[in-house]
């Protein structure tokens, strides 16, 4: 059995080798933006293989459309090409990628509730009901029961999430699924620290309300 001081000892090892892993793919991604800022497409390529998925993951969670998605990850990196000029040789490129898939998902839902002829909640089912097929599917060829209550506890986090307020949505979705620091998100969504640091909170608290049953 590991003695307490060989199991914080592992733990501070796993760390480091994290924070290591870490700076080597900050180091990987700004090699590959000062070559994109060149006009570099091989490098261009490379850097949407490391950020397209991540980018549409954010994305989905905020938009809460499977298809928009899709689409405004798309146009995230188009924009990233467009705009490589204005990346500043000091910034970290996760956080300003980030941003622009985050305004993007702005514009997005601000569109939407300025259609008249269409609700926006209405386009969020529409989005859920794309996402809730497949799952189904998967649910259908798994028949398991632990599996099933897996899935319904994932479901209620994710409309947990969806009905937060888009400021807090946005906060808590790169705090938790994306792991991005304070620091980081404070980037991306063009407020202070503090301010984020208030957003995650309130996220957390209205959370822990909604799903005090899986909790």
């Amino acid at each position: 059995m590991r003695t307490e001081s060989e199991s914080e000892s592992g733990v501070t090892q796993g760390r480091t080798h994290e924070d290591e892993a870490l700076a080597v793919a900050r180091a990987e991604d700004r090699a590959l933006m000062a070559r994109v800022q060149t006009g570099d497409e091989a490098a261009f390529g490379a850097l949407m293989e490391r950020w397209e998925r991540p980018v549409k993951s954010v994305i989905a969670r905020i938009v809460l459309n499977a298809s928009d998605a899709e689409e405004l990850a798309q146009e995230t990196m188009v924009r990233v090409w467009q705009q490589r000029g204005r990346f500043r040789d000091e910034a970290e490129v996760r956080p300003w990628v980030f941003s622009i898939a985050v305004n993007l998902a702005r514009n997005r839902l601000r569109w939407w509730r300025r259609r008249p002829e269409v609700a926006l909640e209405a386009w969020c089912a529409a989005g859920e009901g794309e996402m809730g097929r497949a799952g189904e599917g998967e649910a259908r060829s798994s028949g398991d029961g632990g599996d099933m209550e897996r899935k319904e506890r994932a479901w209620a986090v994710r409309n947990a999430i969806a009905a937060l307020p888009v400021e807090l949505r946005e906060a808590i979705v790169l705090f938790e699924f994306e792991e991005m620091s304070q620091a980081e998100i404070a980037v991306t969504v063009g407020a202070s620290v503090k301010a984020v640091e208030a957003r995650v909170a309130r996220a957390r608290e209205k959370l822990r309300v909604t799903l005090r049953r899986w909790v």
